[in-house]
């Protein structure tokens, strides 16, 4: 498995199980970070729910930085494992040396930016005086560890593509565990709420950037991050954020629904609301990470293959990434609906929030049955460096369809926060059958075009 060659050689299904498990598991263990904060402070004694939705309000600022990582790292790891594909390995270096430079100066601009404006900001979120001082106070510590974040998200997508699956995976586990046990410590033990959460947080995401940069820099990677590469090279970095910007703005997105839905839930219902999708949002962000982890277990193998010309292997990956991507996301649809309650508990148990939250529930996860449908295909084309069409797919869910659904909904329907909730379901139905149909006509036709090439 550590060999790139077993990219283009190795069993398609077996190769697939190999790469996307671990990856899976530490797209599950990364969204710890953030829902193990939200898991202990929701039962902070007295104040967990007013807590526990300022950290929902604060949420858009910190999938924003999340997201970040993502411009330079799953761009660049697409765009690398092409190049290493193609026999190119000079090539995929200098992609990590400038995807490493991207990711500091973005942590540096970043931090000096939200520290200034966090406050006029939470506020536009949908924070009110009773949950700025637990939004402001979670952001004021959090954001000191941007590099941090950056580094551990960014650069472990190119220890995937290499292969390296489970070493990337122990890269998040490291960082997850550090997390769940300093929180309480934090929280509790030195009575520091909030703060205590942010600090745990960062420190954990310290300690998984350090374990990907000792990686890049050891023996055993095939790509080495080399001091002579580390600049911002247009050439390089351009066709990396040409790639990169759709799984951007999928998860930067994710901070403008989520503030479209606090404040219209705030006008509309008031903080219990705010807090029900919190709730929600995590449950979501849970849901769907392992869509990310099985494009990131697919996504080596349809970009080395394409690279290198391999038709078939490409085509079995993504019948596999498909399948799998929808057996899922029918699961976690059954499964919320039948049990909504379970997953409110993790999080907190006052009888006001627990009601509000299991209608939110209901409601707002009721197109998660086509969600497999949305992330295999437009994953697909991001591996295969579809960068027009694949931003449009990823503008098409949140931006096009989702936030107009929002604000227009509670305009046509008498339950103002009912319709808030229903601009979901629709979005991603729309979304997925609308991205379906884009695929199947042009995946096809990318695949020709690319074998045209190899034979010219």
């Amino acid at each position: 498995m550590e060999d790139k060659n077993a990219l283009g050689a190795a069993p398609v299904g077996r190769l697939m199980v190999k790469l996307a498990v671990p990856a899976v598991c530490a797209q599950l263990i990364n969204a710890l970070y953030n829902i193990v904060d939200r898991m202990y402070i929701g039962h902070m004694e007295g104040v967990g729910d007013l807590a526990l939705t300022g950290l929902g309000v604060a949420f858009p600022i910190i999938m924003f930085i999340s997201a970040l990582s993502a411009l330079a790292g799953m761009g660049g790891g697409s765009r690398a494992a092409i190049r290493m594909g193609a026999g190119d390995t000079d090539g995929a270096e200098a992609i990590l040396g400038g995807c490493t430079a991207l990711l500091l100066v973005m942590a540096i601009l970043s931090t000096a930016l939200f520290q200034i404006l966090k406050d006029p900001l939470l506020l536009l979120f949908g924070a009110s005086e009773n949950t700025l001082p637990y939004a402001s106070g979670y952001l004021s510590v959090y954001l000191w560890g941007t590099v941090s974040v950056l580094f551990s998200l960014g650069l472990n997508n190119f220890i995937t593509t290499q292969g390296f699956s489970l070493f990337s995976m122990l890269t998040v586990v490291i960082g997850a565990v550090c997390n769940i046990v300093l929180d309480p410590i934090f929280i509790f033990g030195f009575h520091m709420g909030v703060r205590g959460a942010a600090l745990a947080t960062i420190l954990a995401q310290t300690i998984s950037a350090v374990w990907v940069l000792s990686f890049l820099l050891g023996k055993r990677t095939q790509l080495h991050l080399r001091l002579r590469h580390l600049r911002l090279k247009s050439e390089v970095l351009l066709p990396v954020i040409a790639i990169g910007v759709s799984p951007f703005i999928m998860q930067s997105t994710e901070s403008l629904v989520n503030i479209s839905f606090n404040s219209s839930l705030l006008k509309y219902g008031g903080d219990p609301y705010v807090g029900a999708m919190t709730i929600a949002s995590s449950v979501m962000q849970v849901g769907t990470m392992p869509f990310m982890g099985l494009a990131q277990g697919a996504q080596p193998i349809v970009g080395f293959n394409y690279g290198a010309g391999n038709m078939d292997r490409v085509k079995r990956a993504f019948r596999l990434l498909f399948i799998s991507g929808m057996i899922y996301s029918v699961t976690v649809f059954a499964l919320i609906q039948l049990f909504p309650g379970v997953f409110i508990a993790i999080f907190n148990n006052k009888p006001q929030l627990v009601e509000v939250a299991r209608q939110t529930l209901h409601v707002y996860f009721g197109g998660m049955f086509v969600l497999g449908i949305q992330f295999s295909c437009q994953q697909t084309f991001v591996a295969l460096g579809e960068a027009k069409v694949s931003l449009f797919l990823a503008l098409l869910r949140k931006i096009i369809l989702l936030i107009p659904l929002i604000f227009i909904l509670p305009q046509f329907l008498s339950d103002k926060v009912f319709a808030v909730w229903l601009a979901e379901p629709i979005a991603d139905v729309c979304a997925a059958t609308v991205t379906g149909c884009i695929f199947f006509y042009r995946f096809p036709r990318i695949l020709q075009r690319r074998s045209d090439e190899l034979r010219a």
